[in-house]
């Protein structure tokens, strides 16, 4: 089978992340993969074994989807997009793969449709049809208006066999953050949640006991990383871990540092051992994306959770709401944060029983390489 994965990431790289997870678990089951990202370079992400293709890189201006910027920060010209969907069909004529998979188009990235329907359209003058999916994870930014719900199925009984949903319908179907019809219900295919395999503890031992702080990059996570520096000066008996990530990490590192003086902290940039080091923590302290959340599952780690909120986005407090069922986790929502809150809430957290692990699937990266072969057979 020759597939070829369609991603583009605007803000995090949570996207990017699930599209080389799902790439590589093909890759291993011995298909050719060809991925085409238009996010900004992500180096930190494992890209090993697959064959890539970098469009010129998007970003949102913060959260703001509305508007695109390119790698120097200025907005995206008419020019700069003509050349991406100009790129984007032309690897789809050259590679003709036999499956295409959209990563959360035609749900989400309706700024960048001019260019997804100009792929899509290419992709059915290809010699053979491929089979095309879409790729979501367990929740959506729901449609603001019925509308937008209507185009995307449109879009999908037009261009999709099927949707490929990589979350456990039993805990959390679509339909918690999206209308689901039923001839859309026809058309998806639970996978079970997409995680790289459990990391095991770390061979040294890093983190035992200590508060691990994760926000991502950019200033999107500083609000919380100051709440945890204020957290950690009322609660001297815990070692707080701040690990920041982005490109800027050491300047704002520098900023945190010239901020305090407290003995009890460690402010260091974000490491790639961190999931083998949840195994130890006495608590995390984090946001709640998809890949944070099934990080936390699998670790079993006594969690704080604070989604993030900003721009009308609801995704991730829906998904802290689902987890909080869990033992040992709590939701901090950002209105609420304050040292004082958060020293409250890890103290909350450590005093309970860790949870063992969601009930849920964490192979959905396998059993999506199933499904589709499956389709793929029932097409040829």
């Amino acid at each position: 089978m020759k597939l070829l994965i369609a991603v583009t990431h605007l803000l995090g790289t949570g996207h990017l992340s699930r599209a080389l997870t799902l790439g590589r678990a093909f890759g291993a089951a011995g298909h050719q993969v060809f991925l085409i990202s238009g996010g900004m370079p992500a180096p930190q992400l494992n890209h090993d074994g697959l064959n890539t293709l970098k469009l010129p890189p998007l970003r949102s201006d913060g959260v703001d989807f509305t508007r695109l910027l390119d790698e120097s920060g200025q907005a995206a010209t008419p020019e700069y997009l003509c050349a991406r969907k100009a790129a984007f069909c032309t690897a789809l004529r050259q590679f003709e793969p036999d499956v295409i998979i959209t990563e959360l188009f035609p749900f989400g990235r309706r700024i960048l449709s001019a260019e997804f329907n100009a792929f899509l359209d290419t992709a059915a003058t290809l010699p053979k049809a491929p089979v095309v999916l879409a790729s979501i994870r367990d929740i959506l930014a729901p449609p603001s208006k019925p509308a937008k719900a209507e185009k995307a199925e449109q879009i999908i009984a037009q261009h999709y066999s099927g949707v490929l949903v990589h979350s456990d319908p039993t805990l959390t179907p679509l339909e918690v953050s999206w209308p689901v019809t039923p001839a859309l219900q026809a058309k998806l295919h639970y996978t079970g949640y997409v995680a790289p395999p459990p990391s095991g503890p770390h061979p040294e031992g890093a983190g035992h006991g200590e508060v691990l702080v994760s926000a991502g990059g950019g200033s999107v996570g500083t609000p919380i990383y100051r709440a945890a520096l204020g957290a950690a000066a009322l609660t001297p008996d815990l070692h707080w871990r701040l690990l920041v990530g982005g490109k800027d990490a050491a300047e704002r590192i520098a900023v945190f540092q010239g901020e305090h003086s407290l003995t009890n902290v460690t402010l260091e940039k974000a490491r790639p051992d961190f999931r083998q080091m949840l195994h130890h923590a006495a608590a995390s302290v984090s946001m709640c994306g998809y890949n944070t959340a099934l990080d936390l599952l699998q670790a079993g780690t006594p969690s704080v959770l604070i989604p993030f909120d900003e721009g009308n986005e609801v995704e991730q407090g829906l998904r802290a709401e689902s987890l909080a069922r869990e033992s040992a986790m709590e939701v901090l929502r950002s209105g609420d944060l304050t040292p004082e809150a958060l020293a409250a809430s890890v103290r909350q957290v450590t005093r309970q029983t860790p949870h063992t692990g969601s009930t849920g699937q964490f192979d959905g990266a396998a059993c999506s390489v199933k499904i589709v072969e499956t389709l793929l057979e029932a097409q040829l």
